[in-house]
């Protein structure tokens, strides 16, 4: 292999590593985890599905917030707040959680399995 073959596949090696490996600061928890949280005052809640899913399946105390306006509204939150993040299956969520984690949320919880872990 040449040098070109090395680097394409050192960047891809290095793309699936940073793009799979779990976050300093964002934990993935269970429903049951979450249910637990629902006890404690100092987290929030967010859900970030789209309008229409929140409003035909989901639980308080979540706020809806889709994905596609959480960096707009990023404000209204309080970074000194644990942050749990939910959306339909555990993929978009995890995105908003790297998202908030980059604008210096410090403690994230992305909900395995989102709503369709929900029983």
């Amino acid at each position: 292999m040449g040098i070109m073959e090395w680097i394409l596949l050192i960047l891809i090696i290095a793309f699936l590593v940073n793009r799979f490996m779990p976050i300093k600061g964002i934990t993935n928890i269970s429903v049951q985890e979450v249910k637990d949280k629902f006890k404690e005052n100092n987290v929030q809640f967010i859900d970030v599905r789209t309008p229409g899913e929140y409003k035909a399946n989901h639980r308080k105390p979540f706020k809806n917030i889709p994905l596609s306006n959480l960096s707009g509204k990023m404000d209204k939150l309080d970074k000194q707040k644990e942050i749990v993040v939910i959306c339909q299956s555990g993929m978009r969520s995890t995105k908003a959680a790297k998202m908030l984690k980059k604008q210096g949320f410090e403690t994230i919880y992305n909900v395995k399995g989102g709503m369709s872990a929900w029983i």
